[in-house]
């Protein structure tokens, strides 16, 4: 009687700790979820402003050459000159800012698909394994009611003597 007591005991202990296991599985589940979710707003994010960045890049090549063009044909070359290719120098330490903003956002873009890829088989791996543990918590339970019935059986044999 007290075998199938400590027996009956350990199985609501097993079936406790895997039904805690498989709550904080389902949570570490929605967590990922959350963070891909929030990774991949990023790399839009990310795609946009790139986007804007080389339309920025396209319209200061645009400027440099109409500043150029400007410099070649104004009759106060001398003056002018020396401003706009102030300008020139200014806007093409801009563009090239912009290429180098271009490239570091293009490497976080690959960085963050490989963290996506990475979380993605993280999760799958948690929902097998949460799976596992909800078979397994099955598998308890129909234990537990089996060994529950083979108790009250034998209680009744017990209460008929």
């Amino acid at each position: 009687m007290d075998q199938i007591k400590k027996r009956m005991e350990a199985l609501r202990v097993e079936a406790d700790e895997s039904g805690a296991r498989a709550e904080e599985l389902k949570v570490k589940v929605k967590q990922l979820e959350s963070e891909t979710t929030q990774k991949e707003q990023e790399i839009t994010s990310l795609s946009h402003k790139n986007s804007v960045l080389e339309g920025e890049v396209e319209k200061l090549e645009a400027q440099v050459k109409t500043y150029k063009d400007e410099a070649g044909a104004g009759a106060q070359a001398g003056t002018q000159a020396e401003g706009l290719q102030r300008k020139i120098q200014v806007l093409e330490e801009e563009a090239e800012e912009s290429d180098r903003t271009i490239r570091e956002l293009n490497e976080k873009l690959r960085q963050t698909d490989v963290k996506s890829g990475h979380y993605e088989r993280k999760v799958q791996a948690l929902e097998q394994a949460r799976d596992q543990w909800e078979t397994k918590y099955e598998e308890m339970a129909t234990k537990f009611a089996n060994t529950k019935k083979e108790l009250d059986d034998f209680v009744g044999d017990l209460n008929n003597i």
